[in-house]
C-alpha cells in the first residue's frame, strides 16, 4: 500500500517533467537588422555619400548560428564616382558556453581599391571573454583564411592570412555599442596586412528603430598604383531590426 500510495504522486511528477523536456530549446529563429547611413559635404570638396548594410543570422537550438551579412557603399567627389563597394560575408558557427568555432566564406568588389573580385574562404576558434543574456558581448578569434583578389587591369593575388577579430557588443539603456576590429597580415610577409575597424552606435527609438552613427576606417598595405591605402567614413542614419 505504501509503494501504491507513492505511485500516484511520483506518475504526477513525472508528466509534468515531460513537457519541460520536449521544450528542449532545438528550434531555428531568424533575426534581422538593416541600415541606411549617408553623409554630404561642400565647400573645398563636395561630397555625398551614401550605405546601406543588411544582416540576417539564422540560430538553430543552443549551439549553431549563421549570419549573413552584406553592404553597399556608393560615393561621389565633385560629382565624379569615387567610391562604389559591395561586400558580402557568410561566417556560420558553433559554440559551447565560452568557445567558438567558426567558418567564413567573402566576396568584396571595391572600385575605390581597384578590386575588381575578391574571394575568401577560411575557418578557425575563438573565444568569448564575457557574454551575456541581452547579447553584451567581448570575444576574441583567429581565423586562417585563403584569398584570392582579382584587380582592375588583370592582375591577380592569391595569399594566405591570418584573420584576428575583436568584437564588442555592449548595450545600455536605449544605447547600444556595436564595434569589430580586424587584423590581417599575409602569412609570408607580416609587412603586407589588412586592418579594418568598424564601429557603431545607436540610439534606439523603439524596440525595432533606431538612430546610428557609423565609423569605418580600413588600411591595405598593397593596393595598385595610384589607389589609396587607407579610407575612413562616418555617417548618419536609420536603422531596423527584428528580434
Amino acid at each position: 500500500m505504501f509503494f501504491r500510495s507513492l505511485l500516484l504522486p511520483v506518475c504526477l511528477v513525472l508528466w509534468a517533467a515531460l513537457p519541460a523536456r520536449a521544450q528542449k530549446p532545438d528550434t531555428t529563429l531568424i533575426r534581422y537588422s538593416g541600415q541606411l547611413a549617408g553623409q554630404y559635404s561642400a565647400g573645398g570638396v563636395n561630397r555625398a555619400l551614401f550605405s546601406t548594410s543588411h544582416s540576417a543570422t539564422l540560430l538553430r537550438g543552443l549551439h549553431f548560428g549563421a549570419p549573413l551579412t552584406g553592404s553597399f557603399l556608393y560615393g561621389k567627389q565633385d560629382g565624379r564616382l569615387r567610391e562604389r563597394e559591395w561586400v558580402f560575408n557568410a561566417t556560420p558557427y558553433y559554440w559551447k558556453g565560452r568557445f567558438r568555432f567558426y567558418g567564413i566564406g567573402g566576396y568584396e568588389r571595391s572600385n575605390l581599391r581597384g578590386i575588381n573580385n575578391r574571394f575568401q574562404l577560411g575557418l578557425g576558434p575563438g573565444w568569448a571573454f564575457y557574454s551575456d543574456s541581452l547579447g553584451r558581448e567581448v570575444a576574441v578569434s583567429n581565423l586562417l583564411i585563403r584569398e584570392a583578389t582579382y584587380f582592375q587591369g588583370g592582375t591577380e593575388r592569391r595569399v594566405s592570412r591570418s584573420s584576428t577579430r575583436l568584437k564588442v557588443v555592449y548595450s545600455y539603456r536605449v544605447f547600444s555599442l556595436n564595434s569589430t576590429t580586424l587584423y590581417q597580415p599575409n602569412l609570408a610577409n607580416t609587412a603586407d596586412y589588412r586592418a579594418t575597424q568598424l564601429t557603431t552606435l545607436a540610439l534606439r527609438l523603439s524596440s525595432r528603430f533606431a538612430i546610428t552613427g557609423t565609423y569605418t576606417y580600413t588600411f591595405e598595405s598593397r593596393v595598385l598604383e595610384g589607389k589609396p591605402t587607407d579610407n575612413t567614413n562616418v555617417t548618419v542614419g536609420v536603422a531596423f531590426s527584428t528580434k
